[in-house]
């Protein structure tokens, strides 16, 4: 059978609340999309729904992480996986519900004239989000600022999850050499992507709180999150571009 040439990662940890109807929300509106989660040994039995699913859905695929637990490693895994399948599109996007299912056509459509397409919750400076406490919004308005001071990068969610690649574009930044772990993963990959001269664009789109499961924000993650910006730019570790 021919590969969809758009894949979709979802990285999960104990998202057995919400991976179902995401699932089906996705196949929904997209049928022949590649589906591949990629979890990170969740003992909520998150990976085994997926796998009741995969049962009767060719194109949807379960990836099983072992070891250390880690977001960046988990998005890594499943991207190289879909790159595997020589796709024109790889999706990135969240299990819980944040990002829906919707917005992924504004970004396939954004991505034919880009090589990376961010569905943005602070387009233009206006704040597009739903039922996060005021802490948690200042604490993500203060990071994108904190992040686009250091880095200079031309958008405004630089942590963003939800975004749209071209296969050739997630090549190039070569994912085998990323090296964080958690979030930041979202700040390295578009920085390697702005220094070898991507272009990149932001669609909007509402953002909104997870009703079930919990929030992976850690002080371990925050930490690396503040960290790996300053590292990036002293560091310059981007990869040649073979263009």
């Amino acid at each position: 059978m021919r590969e969809s040439a758009v894949q979709i990662v979802i990285p999960t940890y104990n998202e057995r609340e919400n991976i179902a109807r995401l699932i089906a929300e996705l196949r929904a509106r997209y049928p022949d999309a590649g589906i591949i989660v990629v979890d990170d040994d969740s003992p909520d039995g998150t990976a085994d729904v997926v796998e009741m699913m995969a049962a009767s859905d060719s194109r949807l695929r379960i990836l099983r992480r072992r070891g250390r637990r880690s977001f960046a490693r988990s998005v890594v895994e499943g991207m190289l996986w879909a790159l595997a399948r020589e796709p024109q599109f790889v999706i990135q996007m969240d299990a819980d519900l944040s990002h829906h299912p919707q917005y992924i056509g504004d970004l396939l459509h954004a991505a034919t004239e880009a090589d990376l397409v961010i569905g943005s919750r602070y387009v233009g400076r206006r704040v597009n989000v739903v039922n996060w406490p005021l802490s948690r919004l200042l604490l993500s308005v203060f990071a994108n600022a904190y992040v686009r001071t250091i880095t200079r990068l031309p958008v405004f969610d630089v942590t963003g999850g939800f975004r749209c690649w071209r296969a050739e574009a997630l090549r190039a930044i070569d994912l085998s050499s990323i090296r964080s772990e958690g979030y930041a993963f979202q700040v390295e990959t578009l920085y390697r992507a702005h220094r070898l001269g991507h272009r990149i664009v932001e669609v909007p789109i509402l953002f909104t709180e997870r009703n079930a499961g919990a929030s992976k924000m850690s002080a371990r993650i925050i930490l690396e999150s503040a960290i790996r910006p300053w590292t990036l730019v002293l560091g310059r570790s981007t990869p040649k571009s073979h263009g």
